[in-house]
């Protein structure tokens, strides 16, 4: 008898670790198809003024997207899914988490693709539900099109979104060093045209913004404060010039870092330990506050690349470093100034205006691990704190943004980085605060691995639900909702709408009004 029930046990656990993704969750890019959502919606009214057969409609599989010049491949979406995928990549060699009670029930009530009993939590009426829109989902919608199809195309995407049940967009208006507005600073974007530096034939951010509040959605524009551009073969000199003229890091070399990627590429950004720079971007985000009726300016991941600084940095530490601060504090106050700076420049404008243009960052979803931090979180990934100098955990506890939203791209059974347990320490980073914690959710993950069954995202939502200090949602991105790349990832959009968001959210109620 005790032969048998240790075979049992024995195989019980096997069927656990497999079902949990005892071996490490292999990283999938999310697929390049932007069609027309299975699960919501009839497709947007065609506009044959173009004459083109995809008009009025995300552009299908068949579609390329427009291509920054210079890259060597299609973009794959770096802000997201090149760099924040793998957070829970275990390059330190560091030991699994220790084990957080709240996760040990979750799994075990995880029944893998049994249906998801719907929470007893009430949801909140002003829950805080928004969706990622990147360029390279812009790009099959608006490149090439006239006013008139980008507006109808847009507005589709949009009720999209509305009928998820959500009641925010935040849409990329800043991808590298150009523009989808009409900008004293950049060249307008390639991807409105197919060339950089064009004359706007329309103004797509002042579309956007109108298409959604029409629709009674808060419009956040989405910046990259640094890049400009995630990787080229050619040296720094060479790229610089591809770009327009006007582009600030052409006429600005001197301000610009070149990081390896890999053993030929490199990574182009901004210098952040520059004060030209810093200047430069609150100027940039002022431009955009003032110009446009957008509820807020969302920053993501990109500050330090992932890739290591090294010492390309040095002139500016020796020039730029009064106080002679160590090299990693001086870089992370380098950060810290733009942040600052940021939510100075859009208080100065809501006390002008008697606007709410409101200040949100989403960070990598790792600040630090306890074993090298003490206030760190029971991971064992890579450091947000220690590789890209970004100290998102004294933003808040600052007050210089508004919300914060962590990516938390991990199923709860991830060896070294565990949905519940980096949920949780978010949310006491938050707690006695004026921040609201939004959660990003990774849709893209879903189907890519063991772990990402079709019942992950909704256990991840009601997780949340049942935690105050977390106020929202954030899906990356738009194509994994509406163009699922696989039935897993369809099943679990399904999910959501039938267990978590039934009841659509009402506009957000952030804490801190």
């Amino acid at each position: 008898m005790r032969k048998i029930t240790a075979v049992l046990m024995a195989l019980a656990l096997a069927l656990s670790l497999f079902a949990c993704g005892g071996e490490p969750v292999q990283d999938e890019t999310p697929g390049s198809d932007i069609q027309q959502g299975t699960v919501i919606l009839p497709k947007p009214q065609e506009d044959n003024e173009g004459g083109d057969s995809h008009n009025g409609e995300y552009p299908s599989a068949q579609d390329p997207l427009p291509q920054k010049p210079g890259d060597t491949k299609k973009p794959e979406e770096p802000d997201k899914a090149e760099d924040g995928k793998n957070p829970g990549k275990n390059e330190d060699n560091a030991q699994t988490p220790a084990e957080d009670p709240k996760q040990e029930e979750n799994n075990n009530n995880n029944n893998g693709d049994n249906a998801t009993t719907p929470s007893d939590t009430k949801v909140p009426s002003g829950e805080y539900r928004a969706v990622w829109i990147s360029y390279l989902e812009l790009g099959g919608v608006l490149t090439g099109k006239t006013a008139r199809q980008f507006r109808s195309n847009i507005g589709a995407a949009y009720d999209n979104v509305k009928n998820l049940g959500c009641n925010t967009v935040i849409v990329h208006v800043r991808p590298f060093g150009d523009a989808l507005y009409d900008s004293d600073y950049f060249p307008s974007s390639y991807l409105i045209t197919g060339t950089e530096g064009d004359n706007l034939p329309f103004d797509p951010l002042k579309i956007m913004v109108e298409e959604a509040h029409n629709r009674g959605l808060t419009f956040e524009a989405w910046l990259n404060p640094y890049r400009v551009i995630s990787r080229t073969p050619l040296s720094q000199a060479k790229y610089l010039a591809t770009l327009d003229p006007k582009n600030f890091a052409r006429r600005n070399p001197d301000l610009v870092l070149a990081a390896p990627v890999g053993k030929k590429e490199l990574s182009l950004f901004l210098d952040p330990g520059d004060p030209r720079v810093v200047r430069f971007i609150r100027a940039v985000v002022r431009e955009i506050a003032v110009g446009y009726p957008v509820d807020g300016i969302v920053f993501d991941d990109y500050f330090y690349p992932y890739s290591g600084t090294g010492n390309i940095d040095a002139e500016t530490y020796r020039k730029y470093n009064p106080k002679g601060l160590p090299v990693a504090v001086w870089r992370r106050e380098n950060v810290n100034a733009v942040i600052r700076g940021v939510k100075e420049e859009l208080t100065a404008v809501n006390r002008a205006t008697g606007r709410r243009v409101v200040f949100g960052v989403s960070p990598f979803g790792i600040w630090g691990n306890k074993r090298d931090l003490m206030s760190g979180s029971l991971t064992g990934g890579k450091q947000s704190f220690l590789a890209q100098y970004a100290d998102s955990r004294t933003w808040v506890k600052e007050g210089w943004v508004d919300y914060i939203s962590p990516q938390l791209y991990w199923p709860f059974c991830h060896e070294v980085a565990a949905y519940a347990a980096l949920a949780d320490w978010w949310g006491e980073v938050v707690r006695g605060t004026r921040v609201n914690l939004y959660i990003s959710q990774g849709a893209y993950r879903l189907g890519s691995g063991r772990a990402w069954r079709a019942s992950e995202l909704t256990d991840q939502l009601l997780y949340n639900q049942k935690n105050p200090e977390i106020r929202g949602t954030i899906f990356f991105s738009y194509r994994s909702i509406f163009s699922p790349s696989n039935a897993v990832m369809k099943e679990g959009v399904t999910r959501v709408l039938r267990d978590c968001w039934r009841v659509p959210a009402l506009p957000p109620a952030p804490r801190n009004l």
